[in-house]
């Protein structure tokens, strides 16, 4: 006879207890809330048909879903050391409610339920990240081929561990005592970039496990590990429409209409490659049947270095009046909480010419090496106790993360010998843009007047050091915990077991910024390249190679990203070597600690909770509550000054503390053998990012980025949320599910930007401090550039997150799909090999007082838009990185040792403080990421029962990222042209 799985689950839970490890099914696979089983034909003793491969990743999976009393999603892999996908970001991917960002193409960032805020863990054990934030160890930082599995807890009992809004993340190694035979496999694989100029980048990984009988007990170990290059490229072009030039305004370009001239033009080559090295093991001795002990680890380390480079047009704003578009384009700006912004003209295709004199516009090369190399250890060390009605498990555990930033980010100006030059080491080059077919592309305008040629511009003699910006900062993350968990057995009605636990963590978060900033703004100062040619290289020439774009800039030398990497003491000792020779004042220094950026903030907490666990022969569940006490003791630097004049540092340390009680229940219902409802109720809390406490305030030496100035007076943001779901089991090896999730949140924790003023006819800002009466913030040291006569020291917008006044919701419908076609292989034959997996989320954003307000010049332009003078337009911030819709739709196939699936994955625009090389918001508005979909596919082959070959590819159509300002579909300011990513390899088990 056949039967569903709801019938069948008894025996299948037998099974992967015995067999172990099922390794986990294709991401795009695994649609939540339900992912299907596969069909097992059982007969009256139920005997199950093995199965294997993707299928047996479903079914396990599903199975401990369903079993669940909990909303829980779960992703096991294909075979051992084998997610779905690459990167463990794009795992979640396909799980309904979860969506991904991406930088340069790699998944990096995971929104469950439409925020960021989030938990990860590895064996329920905390981890910590790479930099200030809350979520956790960072997805590029591990290797999917050392996680046995994953579970995503979107509805937490009052065991779960609280900080998550949307869930929890829980990644699993592979338990040794739950092997039934000797583990050995090693996996190798080659991943090649179609942007990438340095070829294929080699994949390893390996996992041995095994256990064994003794006389005093049962051993078992398994370790994994593996080493991976990867080379990810991604070209993000940007282009500044922001300045209005009117009718009636008397330049000298002025048209019969308002238009929006070019503002700025940037063109960037996002270029990072890492180098990731992953350990995992485990150790666990079970000396009876009542007792065992475990020891786990997992090391991560990872180094990962940029050898970016974008080509600036500045000084265009200069010309704003005085070059003459040839063709525009209508901008409608549309509605903007409600107010309508009307539509403008704007330049679409065009050259910009030097100026009178020769100034401008500059054509500048900036370099980024910015560079991360971080190590991440996780220990763990617990043990179990089993009694006749009690079980006890005690644990320790320890996460820590160390990264340094080491970087050396040159900014050389071109200096083009066919144009005049003043006492500043800059000069103006001609530009054209052409932005026709949504392609923001410029380079330089070569048939134009006062035009360099190719020559020029692999001249070093033709490039002036500009900027020298150095550093070597420090982070440091700690969590140790400890906790105590007691399961008691009840035999009182309907009430099966007991939980009581208790868990003491300390967590500390220490960052010090170790910066040296070199400005030579002056002719005399700054030495030409020819003086420093050893560390110049031909800058890349393939940014064309994304879309077959043929206007880009290249052709240009650039510092040897490579040499920087190498050996940074020698890049500088060069430089100062060259700013000598060319007898300028200003030495390029080496990086020191600065004073105002440093913090360290330590946190306890202790928490217990209570949870009662019941069933019936219908219904089962449990309830709860989790109380916490948290105290944060934050140090840092205050900086006074004395009679003399000279600066006093001393450290301040501010001591603060909160508790909460936080109850939670969780209902299952099996109504019937085919139907399983769910429903959860909830409180949580998210605490701020540690550098969102700290005081401490860092400057930049460019006038665009938004200086992050800390509070401290930031408090836990609470979410209470509400989830109801159903599953219909339909047919053999098939299930519909849908969901609904309610969160309200309060003290919401949202950033904040406030712009200087700018002189709406010249640019201008504020360069008289230290007080920037009409907004921004003084930075001392920062290149006035266009907002004011040359020099240092101008007014800068400031950034800070607060607790968001007003309430806010979320809210969302969950819907998914499953249908396998292996049970009617008698009358399919081969075509019984397929499936297909979909997924729909719809969500919703609602509430908030927080709101972001336009620039001076933005404000200029929506006057011009819609002819209301004094104008003032501001918005509701709203949630970044939500998407109202999203979907996935996968399609496999799994037969005669021949596995293949193809999954497309789409999401709606969404609101992203992710924009590439500004991090301040343009207009004073997040961008909007517009609708975007993804094609991902893989096919491999068991050519024997050990050796298996296989073929990857990641983003098959080359799709583009578009970002609009202001509003969806508006004025297109920002691309982001990413690469296809195929790999390649064979895995052998023995």
């Amino acid at each position: 006879m056949k039967a569903k799985l709801n019938k069948i689950s008894s025996v299948l839970e037998s099974r992967r207890t015995n067999t172990g490890i099922y390794s986990a099914a294709l991401v795009a696979m695994l649609t939540a809330p339900t992912i299907l089983a596969q069909e097992a034909q059982v007969d009256e003793e139920l005997e199950v048909i093995q199965v294997s491969g993707i299928r047996s990743a479903l079914t396990s999976a599903l199975l401990e879903k369903r079993e669940s009393n909990n909303l829980v999603e779960v992703i096991e892999a294909v075979d051992i050391g084998k997610l779905p996908d690459q990167n463990l970001a794009e795992v979640l991917e396909n799980v309904t409610g979860i969506q991904i960002t991406r930088s340069a193409g790699v998944g990096t960032g995971v929104q469950i339920r439409g925020t960021n805020a989030n938990r990860t863990e590895i064996n329920g054990v905390s981890t910590v990240g790479s930099g200030a934030g809350r979520s956790g160890i960072n997805f590029e930082d591990v290797s999917a081929s050392i996680i046995a599995g994953v579970e995503v807890t979107k509805a937490p009992d009052a065991k779960t561990i609280e900080g998550s809004v949307g869930g929890t993340i829980n990644l699993r190694t592979i338990r040794p005592l739950q092997l039934n035979e000797t583990l050995a496999s090693v996996r190798v694989q080659g991943e090649s970039s179609s942007l990438s100029t340095d070829g294929v980048k080699p994949r390893l990984s390996g996992t041995y496990g095994d256990n064994w009988e003794t006389d005093i007990g049962e051993f078992g170990i398994v370790f994994s590990a593996s080493y991976a290059e990867q080379d990810v490229t991604a070209f993000r072009p940007r282009v500044d429409r922001d300045n209005v030039v009117t009718s009636d305004g008397g330049t000298v370009n002025a048209q019969e209409f308002d238009f929006l001239g070019i503002q700025f033009l940037n063109q960037d080559y996002d270029n990072h490659e890492y180098e990731t090295k992953n350990f995992a093991g485990s150790l666990e001795w079970a000396p009876n049947a009542d007792m065992k002990f475990y020891f786990d680890a997992v090391i991560n380390d990872q180094q990962r270095y940029a050898e970016s480079i974008s080509a600036q047009a500045s000084g265009v704003s200069d010309l704003i009046g005085i070059s003459v578009p040839s063709e525009f384009e209508t901008v409608n700006f549309g509605n903007l909480d409600g107010q309508n912004l009307g539509s403008i003209q704007a330049a679409l295709k065009g050259v910009i010419p030097v100026e009178d004199g020769g100034a401008d516009p500059n054509l500048r090369f900036a370099g980024d090496t910015s560079s991360r190399v971080t190590k991440s250890e996780i220990f763990r060390l617990g043990g179990e106790w089993q009694g006749e009605n009690l079980k006890v498990t005690v644990e320790v555990a320890s996460s820590n993360s160390e990264s340094t930033n080491p970087r050396i980010n040159t900014t050389l100006n071109f200096i083009n010998p066919n144009a005049a030059v003043n006492s500043s080491n800059e000069n103006g080059t001609p530009f054209e843009y052409d932005l026709t077919g949504g392609s923001l592309a410029f380079g330089i305008a070569f048939d134009a007047a006062n035009a360099p040629s190719v020559a020029d511009m692999m001249d070093p003699a033709n490039y002036m050091l500009r900027s020298v910006d150095t550093a070597r900062d420090l982070t440091e993350n700690t969590e140790d915990a400890f906790r105590a968990d007691f399961v008691y057995d009840l035999d009182w009605s309907v009430f099966t077991t007991l939980d009581l636990g208790y868990r003491h963590s300390k967590a500390t978060s220490m960052t010090d910024q170790i910066r040296a900033n070199v400005s030579l703004r002056n002719y005399s100062d700054s030495p030409r390249g020819d003086l420093f040619a050893e560390l110049l290289t031909a800058g890349p020439d393939n940014f064309g190679d994304a879309d077959g774009r043929e206007l880009f800039v290249k052709d240009f030398l650039m510092v040897n990203p490579e040499m920087i990497t190498a050996d940074q003491d020698k890049v500088l000792r060069i430089l100062n070597e060259a700013v000598i020779a060319h007898g300028g004042s200003i030495p390029i220094t080496a990086p020191t600690s600065e004073v105002n950026a440093f913090f360290d903030i330590e946190e306890t907490t202790d928490a217990i909770y209570a949870q009662a666990n019941f069933s019936t022969e219908y219904i089962r569940g449990n309830f709860g509550v989790r109380y916490l006490e948290t105290e944060v003791a934050s140090t840092g630097n205050s900086i006074t000054t004395d009679a003399n004049g000279d600066p006093t540092i001393s450290q301040v340390t501010t001591v603060g503390d909160y508790d909460f009680l936080l109850p939670r229940i969780n209902i299952v219902a099996d109504v019937t053998d085919d139907i399983v409802l769910r429903a959860g109720w909830g409180k949580d809390i998210r605490r701020p990012d540690f550098n969102d406490l700290s005081t401490s305030v860092t400057y930049s030496t460019s006038p665009n980025p938004a200086v992050s100035v800390g509070n401290p007076g930031l408090v836990p943001e609470e979410v209470t949320s509400f989830d109801i779901s159903a599953e219909w089991y339909f047919a053999e090896a098939s299930v519909v599910s849908i969901g609904y999730f309610h969160k309200t949140r309060k003290d919401l924790h949202v950033g904040q930007q406030n712009d200087p003023y700018e002189d709406p006819e010249t640019g201008f800002r504020d360069i008289i401090g230290p007080e920037c009466e009409q907004g921004g913030i003084w930075n001392p040291i920062a290149d006035i550039n266009v907002f004011g006569p040359v020099g240092v020291g101008v007014c800068v917008p400031w950034s800070t997150t607060i607790n968001d006044t007003g309430k806010t919701t979320q809210k969302g419908i969950e819907m998914a799909v499953q249908y396998d076609l292996s049970g009617f292989e008698d009358e399919l034959g081969w075509a019984s090999g397929f499936g297909i997996l979909a997924n729909y989320t719809i969500q919703k954003f609602d509430g908030g007082e927080a709101i972001d307000n336009a620039t001076n010049r933005a404000n200029a332009v929506f006057a011009a838009s819609t002819g209301i003078d004094d104008i003032d337009v501001s918005a509701l911030h709203g949630l970044p990185d939500l998407s109202e819709n999203a979907y996935n739709f996968t399609l496999y196939y799994e037969k005669y040792g021949l596995s293949a699936r193809m999954r497309y994955t789409w999401r709606e625009a969404y609101r992203s403080e992710d924009f590439g090389s500004t991090s301040s918001y343009p207009w004073g508005f997040m961008v909007v990421q517009e609708d975007r979909g993804q094609l991902n596919a893989s096919v491999s082959y068991d050519v024997t029962e050990q050796l298996n070959i296989g073929i990857e590819a990641v983003n098959l159509t080359e799709s583009e990222v578009e970002q609009s300002c202001v509003t969806e579909g508006s004025l297109l300011c920002f691309q982001g042209l990413t690469d296809r990513r195929i790999t390649f390899g064979a895995s052998y088990h023995w």
